[in-house]
């Protein structure tokens, strides 16, 4: 049995990755470590690239559209969503880059490939309800992204689950402006019955 100690056992391994290292280098990131199937990964990656594009489309779409008494307040969270799913969507092609991968921007394909659906909502309550499906369509299917990455891509399976908590927050806005419109929209319902 080794000692901890013995500064031979870390060269020994340090040798060992300076050799690999060397090989195949082309390959970049992706070493003889990675555990993960690479075609598998990207595919799904690309899955949540696409997701995050539509979702920036709708959210700047819906601040745009916003109409209404509350309209303003509402339409600066959903340019602010937007922008977030961007940083989304740029972290997922770097990544996918780093995996020796090509990001599909292609428009062509785009509502197949993404999880959530481009609803665009009539009215500011009809937006902020197809936001929030959209939210939690992504924290499901990126909670099981993270599960499938598991151990064998732990690099993907942190940035996904760094997505994931902002995509949380962004239901939870959601949930809270549904909520607020719908409260706001009772009291002036009462007051015309008064």
């Amino acid at each position: 049995m080794k000692d901890k100690n013995d500064k031979n056992t870390f060269l020994t391994d340090i040798s060992e990755i300076r050799r690999r290292a060397r090989q195949h280098i082309e390959e970049g990131a992706v070493t003889d470590s990675y555990k993960g199937d690479r075609k598998v990964v990207l595919r799904v990656l690309n899955e949540a690239l696409a997701t995050e594009i539509v979702c920036v489309l709708r959210y700047k779409r819906h601040h745009y559209m916003a109409k209404g008494i509350h309209s303003q307040a509402v339409a600066e969270e959903f340019l602010e969503h937007a922008a977030e799913e961007q940083e989304h969507a740029d972290m997922i092609a770097e990544r996918i880059t780093q995996l020796d991968g090509e990001p599909n921007f292609n428009p062509d394909g785009l509502l197949t490939r993404s999880h959530s659906e481009y609803v665009e909502g009539e009215s500011l309550t009809d937006m902020i309800r197809e936001d929030l499906i959209a939210e939690r369509i992504a924290v499901e299917s990126y909670s099981e992204i993270i599960r499938y990455l598991s151990d064998n891509d732990p690099t993907s399976r942190r940035m996904m689950e760094s997505i994931l908590a902002k995509e949380e927050e962004h239901a939870e806005d959601m949930k809270t402006l549904l909520e607020t419109i719908a409260n706001e929209e009772k009291k002036q319902d009462r007051n015309k019955a008064s």
